[in-house]
């Protein structure tokens, strides 16, 4: 959007000097007119030729700013398109400027939150962590790093949770039989399983 602004805003301008020259131009064509004029009406011509000639020459250059005249008109019209597409481009940018300074705060405030949940679940783990004994917080750790992040999962409704997969009949036997508080593990993906109600045990 900043570029086509520019580009717009470069045309308006070189149309601005075409519009000076066209009308400098005229001006040049206008003054000889009148000094043409004035000449043939002061007297100091006396010479039929000469008259002759002055008079062709106001007639020529008569029609040659009329002709620079409608040349200013055109490059004026298309000067008045342009810095009507500069003002509409403007406003674009102007726009779309106040919306990426909308989302950057946005942003800014989400990231500010997710910093402030991250710092409140730290604090929470290191209160759990605490309770943990510290063979299955290494395991567990050691399983997080190696499976993205997570080393451990619900198993609910007899589907891992980490991995999505469904434990088939013996891996739900043998989590089944497992006591309540022993660690057992997803053969697919080796998180720990979390068992709850509905773990579909």
């Amino acid at each position: 959007m900043r570029d086509l602004l520019i580009a717009a805003q470069t045309q308006e301008s070189d149309t601005a000097r075409e519009q000076t020259k066209a009308e400098q131009d005229v001006d040049l064509v206008r003054q000889r007119s009148v000094r043409d004029q004035q000449r043939l009406d002061s007297g100091a011509v006396s010479s039929p030729k000469d008259l002759e000639n002055l008079q062709r020459e106001i007639a020529s250059l008569a029609k040659r700013q009329s002709d620079l005249e409608d040349v200013v008109l055109e490059v004026m019209e298309r000067r008045e398109a342009l810095q009507e597409r500069v003002a509409e481009l403007t406003g674009r940018v102007e726009s779309v400027t106040a919306k990426v300074a909308e989302a950057e705060a946005r942003k800014n405030a989400a990231l500010k939150e997710i910093d402030a949940e991250g710092f409140k679940a730290a604090k929470e783990r290191e209160v759990i962590a605490d309770a943990v004994p510290a063979d299955l917080l290494k395991l567990y750790d050691k399983i997080r790093v190696q499976s993205g992040g997570v080393g451990a999962a619900k198993l609910y409704q007899k589907r891992c949770e980490g991995c999505r997969l469904e434990l088939n009949i013996t891996e739900l036997n043998e989590v089944r039989a497992a006591p309540a508080d022993s660690v057992v593990r997803c053969e697919n993906c080796s998180r720990i399983l979390v068992r709850t109600p509905e773990s579909g045990l």
